[in-house]
């Protein structure tokens, strides 16, 4: 509308304009040579606009043949140019849904007409990754990373293959080399705070943890979450090494993190050392509120040096009232009670959970009665039942169990994986696939015929040294065969990818297993935000339109 009344407006004035010429009077007369002409003055002031007209008209169509060649190569350029945006698409459409031909037929268009189109050399790299050329695919990503404008999505995809050729350190560089250029990116941080961990280095991985939080790729709930648990990681490496330092970590970690278990016991440990019962006991207490556990009962009940074994009776059964009906209660109030001797209270701490016994409270019967009756065969029978009971909770992330809390998943590398939960037990097969470590190779002995039980047997604990957990084929079921006596807490290694990071013998003592996550899938290094600022038609990039836009492509 507003248009439509700008355009009146200037038809008005134009014939305004034109009427007041025509009412003008007098005359215009021009003598040049032996040529004079003599004329009115509207009709003079007519023929010097037809004469402007007729000039650029003129004009126009002698720079209009001038400019013909150019505009003849910049027409064959844009065909080209989206003939191989066209080839682009639809190899990106074709890697999508896994065709390798079509992606490799149309990679090749796009390389031959588009070879300078960023685009087009992630294609590229893409379609290597699906035929499983990974020397093409590295050249690609190697091509993208010494661009400016691709330079981190070429570091990305040189990430991802170093991972896949089980290149730890190339990896790590590429990410931390990442982190240089955008200190915000989320899978760089992610793998760089990962291998940080695995190498025990804990004052690196908090400052990348800072850098997280200052660039928002983690709110402060968790933030404080994760800086408690690098930092009871930090105190427990320390503990044996520099008391100090180890007292320190622990306390700010019990104060960031007061339900995480290994750092309460840590701190509660130290506060009982400086005599600070009462406050050792409240960390304890507010720990197992939220997450009752052995070790914190374990530690409630010794938190006072020199104390009797009553006296330590008396102290789990104030704290299992915190938690009744808990079995975790339960099991405190039972082990100190046959600790004191009171093992008729023992047996009346375990008698709601002989329903469905654990291993545990198996187990605890079974040195139940041969503490208090001396009866080895009922012990035994106990013990049996012991070895085919259902699994008590332990220490499990992203389906790996282990014996002892980590800081890190040994699987994916996440921060803070560990829970204590009942591990989800394996599905029964028909052959089994023992494994066992033999020097820097897993050896598989001959599969055998597994005996039909309710759960398949736990696995031997690892040792605190081993990187990772080996690989089970999703057919196979890994077994031990139980032993009567009291069976460790099961270690079972999932039926997935092995961790990508395995530290040279020299670094086989580290604090914590050696991880460099996967953030995305290994065929998809990930475009993210970059697919718009790499797109040289943009929509803020596009040509005006209207009367405006036919002038400028008038002129040039």
């Amino acid at each position: 509308m507003v248009r439509i009344i700008a355009f009146l407006v200037v038809i008005a004035a134009v014939a305004v304009g034109v009427a007041w010429v025509a009412d003008q009077t007098g005359s215009v007369s021009l003598s040049w040579s032996i040529w004079q002409i003599e004329t009115s003055l509207p009709v003079f002031i007519f023929g010097l606009a037809a004469l402007f007209i007729v000039a650029m008209a003129i004009w126009s169509a002698v720079r209009g043949a001038w400019r013909t060649p150019e505009r003849l190569r910049r027409m064959r350029h844009e065909r080209r140019h989206k003939r191989g945006r066209d080839a682009v698409t639809r190899g990106l459409i074709a890697v999508g849904t896994g065709d390798h031909l079509a992606a490799r037929r149309h990679a090749g268009i796009a390389k031959r007409l588009a070879h300078q189109d960023p685009l087009a050399l992630l294609l590229h790299a893409q379609t290597a990754q699906l035929d499983g050329d990974r020397d093409g695919a590295q050249r690609a990503f190697r091509a993208m990373a010494e661009r400016e404008d691709t330079r981190l999505l070429g570091l990305r995809g040189l990430f991802i293959e170093a991972q896949r050729n089980d290149d730890p350190y190339t990896a790590v560089a590429m990410a931390e080399e990442a982190l240089k250029i955008a200190p915000g990116s989320a899978w760089a941080s992610h793998a760089a705070l990962g291998f940080r961990c695995a190498k025990g280095d804990w004052d690196g991985a908090l400052k990348i943890l800072e850098n997280n939080l200052a660039a928002g790729l983690i709110d402060p709930a968790p933030y404080k979450r994760q800086r408690g648990v690098l930092l009871t990681a930090r105190a427990l490496e320390l503990e044996h090494k520099n008391r100090d330092a180890s007292r320190g970590s622990a306390m700010e970690a019990v104060k960031l993190a007061p339900t995480l278990v290994p750092a309460a016991v840590l701190a509660a440990k130290f506060l009982s050392e400086d005599n600070q019962t009462r406050r050792a006991m409240r960390v304890i207490e507010a720990a197992w509120a939220v997450h009752p556990h052995p070790d914190l009962a374990d530690a409630y009940a010794h938190v006072r040096l020199g104390d009797s074994a009553l006296e330590r009776l008396a102290r789990v059964e104030s704290l299992a009232q915190k938690m009744p009906g808990h079995p975790e209660s339960a099991l405190a109030l039972a082990r100190a009670a046959m600790d004191a001797g009171e093992f008729a209270r023992a047996r009346t701490a375990l008698a709601p959970l002989l329903d469905a016994p654990t291993q545990r409270v198996a187990m605890l019967m079974a040195e139940l009665e041969r503490a208090e009756h001396g009866d080895d065969g009922r012990a035994r029978s106990w013990m049996l039942r012991a070895a085919r009971a259902a699994h008590d909770p332990v220490w499990t992330a992203d389906g790996y169990v282990s014996d002892h809390w980590r800081p890190v998943s040994p699987v994916t590398g996440r921060l803070d994986a560990f829970q204590w939960i009942t591990p989800v037990a394996a599905l029964p097969s028909d052959k089994s696939l023992a494994i066992e470590p033999a020097g820097d190779e897993l050896v598989a002995a001959i599969p055998e015929t597994v005996p039909s039980s309710p759960e398949p047997a736990p696995l031997p604990a690892p040792q605190d040294n081993s990187p990772a957990a080996p690989v089970v084929p999703e057919s196979a079921v890994v077994t031990d065969e139980p032993a009567v006596t009291a069976p460790a807490p099961s270690v079972r290694a999932p039926a997935m990818p092995p961790p990508m990071f395995r530290p040279r013998p020299a670094q086989e003592k580290s604090a914590a297993p050696a991880v460099i996550p996967i953030v995305r899938a290994p065929d998809d290094p990930g475009v993210d935000e970059m697919t718009e600022l790499l797109d040289p038609e943009r929509p803020d990039q596009a040509q005006p339109g209207g009367w405006r836009g036919f002038w400028s492509r008038l002129v040039g």
